[in-house]
């Protein structure tokens, strides 16, 4: 495991960032688990620093995502009663702080620290709070028994871009007072820390200025490309020259979903966002961390980037759910002696999953043309409009 590898290859320290909650209460399935993270990391020879947090403000941070979008879309919340709870959230610089002076600190090294803002608040409060920083009326928050973990994930499924796997142990996690008990890290590491409004206003400047490092969405699995060469597959190819430079193609490539969308035919891929949302996917409401700018393994709409290489290469594989592995390939080259000219080829491919994929392909087919042809001009278009 992760422990036992770190020891042999001489690793001295380990800072983990975990969460904050009491060992006397019952906890959720989804802090036990980050306490047992820290018993098996614990139980090798590198030594363990552990930062407990609850919720962390900041940008692309999931929980802050889930209380952004549930304030934003409904005026009136009917929520489980754990919007009561108390929690002491910590802007994401001082979390930043706190895991980068460890290692210029000795005293934390083998301790478990616990960092949290100056305020306790609930979530109901943090959900105003958001609502008056937003521009928007003060929120209906109705607190009622019924409302289950589950119903909350699926609840927060529908409404926002988190999928209901990560919303629920989210969800579970919400019922547990999470507030430190000590000041051991704050004096031991001192820092400005951040009030819950201004740092609720600093991760909405954040968003608006898309200046967004990192994102919940760049979590997940992204498995190697599938064998392609193996089994049946499919796949829907075109190709053309592009009166445009390869790096300008390439930018345009680079800009694909999100607000901008997918050109030609945008509101058959929103219907199919839609769809995959009902399903339990993804649908297209993750968006994109930036307009212009993409990294290896971040989430674009329902799609994961799987390949990227500058300015010849963009692979995306389908998170959707489809009974198979789907993949959109787009490959930029150079047209021999003429710099202002590329040649674009772009080629989806699937993989059936048994003959639920088999009809799905020939399902999906009559639309690929109209769709992909679509896709291939808006590009062509938008490249060549670039350089004129």
């Amino acid at each position: 495991d992760f422990a036992a590898a770190a020891g042999q290859a001489g690793v001295a320290r380990i800072i983990y960032l975990g969460g904050l909650g009491s060992n006397e209460d019952r906890l959720s399935a989804h802090l036990a688990s980050r306490r047992e993270v820290e018993r098996v990391l614990s139980s090798g020879s590198a030594k363990v620093t552990t930062l407990r947090a609850a919720m962390i403000i900041g940008a692309g941070s999931a929980s802050f995502e889930i209380l952004r979008y549930l304030t934003e879309r409904l005026p009136v919340l009917i929520t489980p009663r754990w919007v009561r709870t108390e929690v002491q959230p910590i802007a994401v610089d001082n979390v930043l702080h706190y895991l980068v002076q460890c290692l210029a600190t000795p005293e934390t090294i083998g301790r478990v620290l616990e960092i949290g803002g100056p305020e306790i608040t609930t979530y109901q409060e943090l959900i105003q709070i958001v609502a008056t920083e937003r521009g928007l009326r003060r929120r209906l928050i109705i607190p009622v028994p019924f409302l289950t973990p589950r119903l909350s994930a699926l609840w927060i499924h529908l409404v926002t871009p988190i999928g209901a796997n990560m919303a629920r142990p989210l969800a579970e996690g919400l019922r547990n007072r999470v507030v430190i008990h000590d000041d051991v890290a704050a004096k031991l590491m001192p820092q400005p820390l951040l009030g819950v409004r201004d740092a609720i206003r600093a991760a909405l400047d954040a968003e608006a200025r898309f200046d967004v490092e990192s994102s919940w969405t760049a979590a997940g699995p992204l498995p190697g490309d599938p064998d392609w060469a193996g089994g049946d597959s499919f796949s829907d190819a075109r190709s053309g020259i592009i009166n445009a430079p390869p790096d300008r193609v390439f930018d345009v490539l680079l800009g694909l979903g999100g607000r901008r969308g997918w050109f030609a035919y945008d509101r058959l891929w929103r219907l199919r966002g839609w769809m995959d949302r009902l399903a339990g996917g993804p649908g297209t409401r993750r968006g994109r961390r930036h307009p212009r700018e993409l990294m290896w393994g971040e989430a674009l709409d329902f799609w994961r980037v799987a390949e990227i290489e500058r300015p010849r290469r963009l692979t995306l594989r389908a998170e959707m759910r489809v009974p198979g592995d789907a993949v959109l390939d787009f490959e930029v080259q150079p047209v021999d002696g003429a710099p202002t000219q590329a040649r674009l080829t772009q080629t989806a491919r699937f993989r059936p999953r048994g003959l639920a994929g088999l009809l799905y392909w020939y399902a999906v087919v009559p639309f690929h043309k109209p769709v992909f042809d679509g896709l291939f001009a808006g590009i062509a278009a938008a490249a060549r409009s670039e350089t004129t």
